[in-house]
């Protein structure tokens, strides 16, 4: 064929190309939900802890950082029962990343969307974030009392919804969280595998809610932005690093 010819065939293509409508082209693009490795958003990463300061961090209810968190070696750490830290700033859709490396038996979780309940009614000893903020559970799966069900494993939606198993490093090692919350739905990722998938607010959650001790908590879960939280009411060795959201827009 003619160098005329290929000219003309390639023409053709393109005008044919251009003719259909973008939306009816399917996407090759990875979705940004459901994989770890591509940008949720265009929005920057905001650090939360660089391993230098607690400036993002102050106590339940109160202004200051709980006695016996402290920076050790760049981490966030604590040995023992201490407060909770929740996040100065709120978030509604955000992707969350951390690392955290957990002690012998230890037990702790990240809330997130989490209010400082000012209606609270329950026993004092109650008055923390875990009443308004869902869990990412964080555990030593081999030797903590909470193992006894995938229900309240590494990695689960604390009581409302299991992880799988077989993701988790072993103590002493350092494990990545990747929370993802994005209107109703909600992921958790360990070591870059998804292993919770959830719709708040859904039947299938509602259910749940009613069924646990969440549901003696009317604000638990209803919050569409809050804080975040680190629990440190559990005894044993805790540490995090490399904390950083940024918002899913």
């Amino acid at each position: 064929m003619s160098i005329r010819g290929h000219a003309a065939i390639w023409t053709l293509t393109f005008a044919a190309l251009a003719a259909i409508p973008q939306s009816a082209i399917p996407s090759t693009a990875p979705s940004a939900i459901r994989n770890p490795q591509s940008a949720i958003s265009t929005a920057a990463w905001r650090t939360l802890f660089d391993g230098t300061s607690l400036n993002a961090w102050r106590g339940y209810k109160a202004d200051t950082v709980p006695e016996g968190w402290k920076i050790v070696d760049r981490t966030l750490s604590k040995d023992g029962h201490v407060g909770d830290l929740i996040s100065r700033d709120e978030f509604g859709d955000f992707e969350l990343e951390l690392d955290w490396k957990i002690g012998e038996a230890g037990n702790s979780g990240i809330f997130y969307r989490g209010v400082e309940d000012a209606d609270f009614r329950g026993k004092p000893t109650d008055d923390r974030i875990y009443t308004t903020g869902p869990e990412y559970q964080l555990l030593d799966d081999i030797k903590a009392e909470d193992n006894k069900t995938r229900l309240t494993c590494a990695g689960a939606n604390y009581g409302l919804y299991p992880s799988p198993e077989g993701h988790l490093k072993p103590v002493g090692e350092w494990n990545k969280a990747r929370i993802v919350a994005n209107g109703a739905h909600v992921e958790h990722w360990l070591n870059d595998f998804k292993v919770v998938e959830y719709e708040l607010w859904s039947p299938d959650w509602e259910a749940k809610v009613a069924a646990t001790k969440f549901n003696a908590w009317p604000k638990f879960g209803r919050a569409r932005r809050g804080h975040l939280g680190l629990q440190g009411d559990h005894s044993g060795t805790l540490a995090f690093r490399n904390i950083r959201i940024r918002d899913i827009r």
